[in-house]
């Protein structure tokens, strides 16, 4: 089974997207990747939720097959050709593609920032999302909100960073240095900590998007994001129910604050956590993903039936 590959305009905008399962189901699934990685990253998890129902995946903005537009910084001037790259940007681009395309109610599943993306989604969705799985959501350290929770060298050279990463020259050259295969690889091995599934396809797959002519500006916009949503203050608002799955060897999002967030937030149902897999326990470790999935969208299937 291969997903069908299409583009979706949205504000003038050019997005991917495609789609494995009966398109005709009366609930969909829609999976949106993290930072960096686009619709493939789930080509161990798509065919597999698609026997269950309808599956999406969406390249959010800015990566993968979509459009990467300039970067625009909040004290920026507006620009027609510019965007300000963030978490309203994107929740809004879910939010109406789950209503012009899929049509249908719909389960956010979301990795990394991914994550965040999927609850400000659901918050502007309502009704029509029926529930959230975050896979090692982004906990999003590097935000002023988060300052009290650093090292306090942190609050010294903040003022500094943020003058130095908002320099263009500097956050393309940052990004050029990493988008090679070697630094990919190299990433990924942290990202992987068991090695499982680090392959050719998935550097090539992560790759390929970095060389597109705009891609440098949506890691510019991403690493300016020092004001953003912070998923427990989205969650905190949430009244449809949220499901988390864990890497337990995560290396840069600690598993100890999805294990606060499941005891502190109650839209929180479950945590399931992934042995020996690091921050994308989907691709890293599917044959223990895929089974939490489909438990998860069986339950909630059967909990709407009765």
């Amino acid at each position: 089974m291969s997903p069908s590959n299409n583009l979706w305009s949205w504000n003038e905008r050019s997005i991917g997207w495609n789609l494995m399962g009966d398109p005709n189901a009366e609930e969909a699934v829609l999976l949106i990747h993290g930072f960096g990685a686009n619709t493939n990253h789930w080509r161990f998890n798509q065919p597999v939720l698609a026997e269950l129902m309808p599956t999406y995946a969406i390249d959010l903005l800015g990566f993968g097959r979509s459009d990467q537009p300039q970067a625009r910084l909040k004290d920026e001037s507006v620009s027609a050709d510019a965007v300000h790259y963030g978490f309203d940007l994107w929740g809004q681009q879910v939010a109406d593609f789950c209503r012009q395309v899929i049509d249908r109610p719909v389960r956010l599943v979301g990795n990394s920032i991914g994550g965040v993306v999927a609850l400000r989604a659901a918050q502007l969705l309502g009704e029509r999302c029926r529930g959230v799985v975050l896979i090692d959501c982004a906990q999003r350290l590097m935000d002023d909100k988060q300052l009290a929770t650093q090292p306090a060298w942190m609050a010294w050279i903040r003022p500094l960073l943020k003058t130095m990463v908002r320099q263009r020259w500097l956050s393309t050259a940052l990004f050029r240095n990493a988008a090679r295969p070697g630094v990919i690889r190299s990433v990924l091995k942290q990202a992987y900590p068991s090695g499982a599934n680090i392959d050719d396809d998935l550097v090539d797959l992560l790759f390929q998007p970095t060389q597109r002519n705009g891609a440098a500006e949506a890691f510019r916009g991403f690493i300016n994001l020092f004001d953003d949503h912070l998923a427990p203050q989205l969650m905190e608002e949430l009244s449809l129910p949220v499901d988390l799955i864990w890497g337990e060897r995560d290396p840069w999002e600690p598993i100890a604050e999805a294990e606060r967030w499941a005891q502190t937030l109650n839209c929180v149902q479950s945590l399931s956590v992934i042995r020996k897999a690091g921050h994308c326990p989907h691709d890293e470790a599917p044959d223990q993903v895929n089974p939490v999935l489909q438990r998860l969208i069986n339950k909630k299937l059967i909990q709407q039936a009765t």
